[in-house]
Parts: C-alpha cells; sequence; structure tokens
C-alpha cells in the first residue's frame, strides 16, 4: 500500500502566505520562502503553493516567487493560480513545479487538462477543485443539463417550517470560491479524470478554515468515483481530523492525502507530530 501523503498548504497574496476561513477574512502567515524551507526540513512530503487570486484578478502567476521556493526546499511542490494555458503550466514547471493545479481555466476549457496531461504526463497534471454544499429552494434549482454535460444532483432534501422544499447540490465554485459552476462536484471530477488529471485536491469550502474536520462524506464519495489519487482539503484543525479523512474503514474520508495549512502555518501541530500520531493509529506514513 503506498504511503498517504501529508501536504502543507502555501495560500499566497501578493507575495505573502495568508489563511482565512471559507476563502476569506484571510491573515498573515508569513514568507513563501521561509515557510517552504520550514516545512522542508520539518519533511513534509509535499508542498502546494497557490496564488489565491491570480484568477480573479486576471493575472499570471508569480513564477518568481516559484522559483525562489523551488530553489529553497528539496520535497516535490504543486503549484496553482492563475494558469489558464498550456504557456502559464509550462512556465512554472520550468521554475521549479512538478505540478501544475488547474481550476478554473480548467472548467471554462476542460481540453486544458489534456493539453498539459500530454505534454508533462498525468502524474504533473492536477485538478484543483473548490466544492460547496449549496442549498437552494427546490423551485429555483430544477434539472437543468449544464454545458458539457454537467447536472446539478441533488444529495439532499428537506422541507422548512413553511412546507418550502430544499435540496443541497456539491457545486464546483472558480475563481477563488468567488462564484459558482453549476456544475457537480462529483461529475466533474469523473470527468477530469477522464480529461487527463492524474490527482485531483478536493477543497471543500463549507470547511476551509474552519479547524472543524474535513468533509468526509464529500471526499469519500470523489474517492470512491475516481481511480487516481485524491487529496484531502479544508477543515483540519487536530491530527485526529487527519487520521479520519485518511482511512479507509466505514465513516472515513478514503483520501490518499491530507492538505492542512492552519495547523501547520501557526505551530499548532508539527508535520512529524501529526506523522507519528497517523502511524500510532494503523497509517502507512513516511517517517
Amino acid at each position: 500500500m503506498l504511503a498517504k501523503r501529508i501536504i502543507p498548504c502555501l495560500d499566497v497574496d501578493r507575495g505573502r502566505v495568508v489563511k482565512g476561513v471559507k476563502f476569506f477574512d484571510h491573515v498573515d502567515a508569513g514568507e513563501p520562502v521561509e515557510q517552504a524551507i520550514f516545512y522542508d526540513q520539518a519533511e513534509a512530503d509535499e508542498l502546494v503553493f497557490y496564488d489565491i487570486t491570480a484568477s480573479h484578478e486576471g493575472r499570471g502567476i508569480m513564477a518568481e516567487v516559484v522559483r525562489k521556493v523551488a530553489d529553497s526546499v528539496f520535497m516535490p511542490i504543486t503549484v496553482g493560480g492563475g494558469i489558464r494555458t498550456l504557456e502559464d503550466a509550462t512556465r512554472l514547471i520550468q521554475a521549479g513545479a512538478e505540478k501544475v493545479s488547474i481550476n478554473s481555466a480548467a472548467v471554462k476549457r476542460p481540453e486544458l487538462l489534456g493539453e498539459i496531461s500530454r505534454k508533462f504526463g498525468r502524474c504533473a497534471t492536477v485538478l484543483g477543485m473548490d466544492a460547496n454544499r449549496v442549498a437552494r429552494r427546490k423551485s429555483e434549482t430544477g434539472s437543468k443539463k449544464q454545458e458539457g454535460g454537467s447536472v446539478l444532483v441533488a444529495r439532499e432534501t428537506w422541507c422548512d417550517e413553511n412546507g418550502d422544499e430544499f435540496e443541497e447540490m456539491w457545486e464546483v465554485f472558480v475563481n477563488g470560491g468567488r462564484v459558482g459552476t453549476g456544475v457537480d462536484a462529483l461529475w466533474w471530477a469523473k470527468e477530469a479524470e477522464r480529461l487527463g488529471a492524474g490527482e485531483i485536491v478536493l477543497n471543500v469550502m463549507n470547511a476551509d478554515g474552519t479547524k472543524e474536520g474535513y468533509d468526509l462524506e464529500m471526499t469519500r464519495a470523489i474517492s470512491e468515483a475516481v481511480t487516481i489519487p485524491v487529496v484531502a482539503s479544508g477543515g483540519a484543525g487536530k491530527p485526529e481530523h487527519l487520521l479520519r479523512v485518511l482511512q479507509e474503514d466505514a465513516g472515513g474520508g478514503k483520501a490518499d492525502a491530507a492538505l492542512a495549512a492552519s495547523i501547520f502555518h501557526f505551530r499548532e501541530y508539527s508535520v512529524q507530530e501529526v506523522k507519528k500520531y497517523l502511524a500510532a493509529n494503523g497509517v502507512n506514513v513516511r517517517l
């Protein structure tokens, strides 16, 4: 069995690492190169590096910052944010990224996944998916088929005290979580694998930054729907949360890797503390 990976995430906004709650209310968490060196020395398995405002602001990712980070560490780096073309991806791979993660551009132009995969391989092609549990009145949702074949599927239905019927969907968002797409998360995961993605980083927006635990239900559903690795993201607050999302038994998230930010950035737990805890509880990790 492959070892489960523990992956710190650096969300970068205008050259500084930040951490927010549900994608907003960001606080400063340090300088990217310093944080990357810290995690390299802590023996993290990988590092994910996101320019979180590049897509929203319509600009390219900061390749120079990526180059400085890559020159300072030995661990693999995945980079995302603002990648719109094969040329953007190529520039980041040349700057030192081992993988590139695309979200907004993949939804808008899905063939980009195939273009990157054909040039650099599936192992370098990551789908970054920002998914949100969205509740809407059934009368407002309907079951209209979206462009490309996706239908927002109702995962749960209920009535309020007035008798209005509501549905919960798992919807994909883009532009840093600001824009809903009408694309169903489970459908998009399977479609991205078909198109050439070799890994999915699933960030559940409702859980992001809350430190109340990962969304085990959504993570498990997507992990079981695809054959490529799924990295769980959003909600880590203590080692027990990482344990549950990595476990494959009933109720576990069945993820191949766990991404975390807050608990590591603010030194609440170290990477080695988390790994030792996971190993003691039967999870295969690299110590």
